[in-house]
């Protein structure tokens, strides 16, 4: 069931990081600060979520 988790997480925080990427370059060609502000808010959510999809991988390796 952990396993399922963090790869869940970990696919959800690609989704972010990717969505977020993409907002950041829109805005930046729109030359739109707010919507770079909400891209890289997007990134740094993936970023946690693939941090936390890896610690609960690593938990649960340990606990085999």
């Amino acid at each position: 069931m952990a396993d399922q988790e963090s790869w869940s997480n970990k696919i959800k925080g690609a989704v972010n990081k990717v969505k977020g990427e993409a907002k950041d370059q829109i805005g930046n060609a729109k030359e739109d600060p707010e919507l770079q502000e909400e891209g890289r808010k997007d990134k740094s959510k993936g970023n946690t979520q693939q941090d936390i999809g890896e610690i609960k991988r690593e938990k649960e390796n340990k606990d085999k």
